[in-house]
């Protein structure tokens, strides 16, 4: 992993551990992790260093209260106690009942959490954290029972009994690189977090002083030794006026695994999804894009020769032998309408084009950097830095493309042109995301961004994209015009009705449905990693995935653009929605994968994931769009030079 550089420690030696902002994949809302009543540092929590994609990305990562010292276990420390008050236990218990999770950092690895199977086995989860708690219906359910025997009980979700996890056991696996050398270095760690329900033995309070020689204070911790789910009596309940100690453990194991390979158990998840699956996705978008190519040469190349040759076979008649032939039909007849400008705001057209050009060759960057190992989940924010590094640089490359087209639909205000190109996606982009920064300052998460990195954004935006834009423009619109085989007519020949299967609108709502199939295993586990909080890394089958999407929009628009102009329809903008109406399935498949979420009933949480699958589906809306628009572009270019035209 290039750019992460090892740290070693020697006996003894403080490990410090940080804590992160916690998480709910049932709200989507971030929360401070000193907002609820947890133990904190005598000197008061203080931030880590943070880039710009760390609080993009929602994280706020501070010190802690808890001690480690390499190699040196301990038992039952004690931290602090807290007496809940009223509005304390009221936010304890809304969080617990949102399943929100502690995500705490040591070495910059992430704790994975320890829990039990079905079974009573245990089993690690590496992604998301631990629960802070949990609910427990079952006492309510006795309890309820109890007062109406002869009844039936329906219990009340909200009313159901929550307890915290007070009580962790931290678990470290180290690795000696060097036999020679007295240093050792962090390879693992995990969380098992419990909930007890601490006694003092007769005559001890607390003190607030957390050294081993108090452990004998508890009769619910054992002397030396790590506690264990089964010396358990009773939970902490999190109620008003409750007492909770918070204790810990820390447990030392050496591991083979090196340094260097310590994030592969999380990158994998300890083999729950293995390769296969997304070989199978490959397989699967292969299996679509063979499937096109084989339409695209036994129609579209063998009625194309047929055409070709028919065409040029009668350009070489007299008029009178001319006269006596069939009328023309097909394609040939549109010949001087297929290159008039768009009917419909030519203009926006080409800044769709320009936009989808730029977001795709963004996209396509960023995927082949992860790829290489440049971008990986150990440097928090790399992901989000290179994406807004990389899409601001493309402006340049969206301005020349945009004003091509733009002169070569003779059009004349170019500038206004590149203005709606710099600013038409990211100025929806950066709109929606003011509103929810907004939302989420309001709910108090620690995902709103602070005011000084929304003028970077915006400065990033105004003084590098649009510049960058407007230079494009410049050469774009400089360099020669675009030529066309056929000259266009002043007057625009009328498009007869077509019939009910080569309809525009039945074919750009039915054709989004292939470059989908192509893609909508692998978006599963990107769906997944995105609102999940799941690991994903696994780039280069995103690539190949990628790079199918792309071929197969192409196909499916040339295909049928093809048909289109064969009933004589020259309307280009059916070539951009042809394959740009991909992102309308993606949505809808959204939609109805919402429900894996089991997302809480709060507004902002679907506001946050319909409003961000919107810009995420106008995104693939506006690649799919543009990559079909331009193939078709140079189809048509190529058809119609290759025959003779009086």
């Amino acid at each position: 992993m290039p750019g992460v550089k090892p740290e070693s420690f020697k006996d003894g030696e403080d490990v410090p551990m940080k804590v992160n902002a916690m998480t709910s994949i049932h709200t989507q809302i971030p929360k401070d992790y000193y907002r609820l009543p947890f133990c904190q540092p005598h000197d008061g929590p203080t931030m880590a260093s943070e880039n710009l994609g760390e609080f993009l990305t929602g994280n706020k990562i501070q010190t802690s209260a808890y001690t480690i010292n390499m190699l040196q276990e301990s038992f039952c420390n004690k931290i602090c106690q807290i007496t809940l008050d009223k509005m304390q236990s009221r936010l304890l218990k809304m969080h617990i009942r949102y399943h929100y999770h502690n995500n705490w950092i040591i070495d910059n690895l992430p704790s994975a959490s320890v829990g039990l199977t079905d079974a009573g086995e245990k089993q690690k989860h590496y992604a998301g954290g631990f629960p802070l708690g949990f609910t427990d219906l079952g006492d309510l359910e006795d309890e309820l029972q109890t007062k109406n025997p002869h009844g039936k009980v329906k219990v009340n979700p909200t009313l159901a009994k929550a307890y915290v996890y007070n009580h962790v056991n931290i678990i470290l696996d180290y690795h000696k690189p060097d036999p020679n050398v007295e240093e050792y270095r962090v390879v693992g760690f995990s969380v098992e977090p419990m909930s007890i329900a601490h006694q003092f033995l007769s005559g001890f309070e607390w003190d607030g002083v957390s050294a081993d020689g108090h452990n004998k204070m508890l009769s619910t911790c054992p002397s030396g030794t790590h506690v264990s789910r089964e010396n358990i009596a009773e939970n902490q309940v999190v109620e008003e006026g409750q007492n909770i100690l918070y204790t810990y453990d820390v447990i030392w194991k050496e591991s083979e695994i090196a340094w260097s390979s310590r994030w592969d158990v999380y990158l994998s998840e300890d083999h729950l999804v293995p390769a296969q699956v997304h070989w199978y996705s490959i397989t699967n978008s292969i299996l679509v894009v063979l499937f096109l190519s084989l339409l695209v040469v036994s129609i579209l190349v063998r009625n194309l020769r047929r055409d070709i040759a028919g065409y040029n076979a009668m350009s070489q008649l007299s008029d009178e032998e001319r006269d006596e032939e069939v009328d023309e039909s097909g394609w040939k007849l549109i010949h001087a309408d297929v290159f008039r400008p768009p009917q419909n705001m030519p203009m926006l057209y080409c800044v769709f084009i320009g936009s989808g050009v730029q977001i795709g060759i963004a996209v396509a960057g960023i995927i082949c950097l992860s790829a290489l190992g440049f971008l990986n989940p150990s440097r928090r924010g790399s992901l989000m830095i290179a994406v807004l590094m990389i899409y601001v640089l493309c402006g340049a490359i969206a301005g020349f493309v945009s004003s091509r087209l733009y002169k070569a639909f003779r059009g004349r205000s170019w500038q206004l042109c590149t203005i709606c190109t710099s600013t038409f996606f990211p100025g929806i982009c950066f709109m929606i995301f003011l509103f929810f920064n907004i939302c989420l300052s309001f709910s108090k998460s620690s995902g709103a961004v602070p005011f000084l990195d929304v003028i970077i954004l915006a400065a990033m935006w105004c003084c590098i994209s649009i510049p960058l834009c407007f230079v494009g423009a410049y050469f774009g619109y400089k360099a020669d015009s675009i030529e066309f085989p056929t000259v266009t007519s002043t007057i625009a020949r009328s498009i007869p009705e077509p019939a009910l299967m080569l309809n525009p609108y039945v074919s750009m709502t039915m054709a989004g449905l292939v470059p989908f199939a192509a893609a909508y295993v692998e978006l599963f586990f990107i769906m997944t990693s995105l609102w999940m909080d799941q690991f994903y890394y696994v780039f280069g089958f995103t690539l190949m995935v990628y790079l199918i999407l792309l071929v197969s929009c192409a196909e499916i628009s040339v295909l049928l653009v093809y048909y289109q102009l064969c009933s004589e329809n020259h309307r280009w903008w059916f070539s951009f929605f042809t394959s740009g109406s991909t992102a309308v399935y993606v949505f809808l498949y959204a939609s109805i994968w919402f429900r894996a979420l089991e997302a809480s009933k709060m507004l902002v949480t679907y506001l946050l994931y319909f409003g961000y699958m919107m810009l995420f589906s106008m995104a693939i809306f506006l690649i799919t769009g543009a990559v079909g628009a331009l193939t078709s572009f140079w189809f048509v270019r190529k058809i119609f030079s290759t025959i003779k035209v009086d």
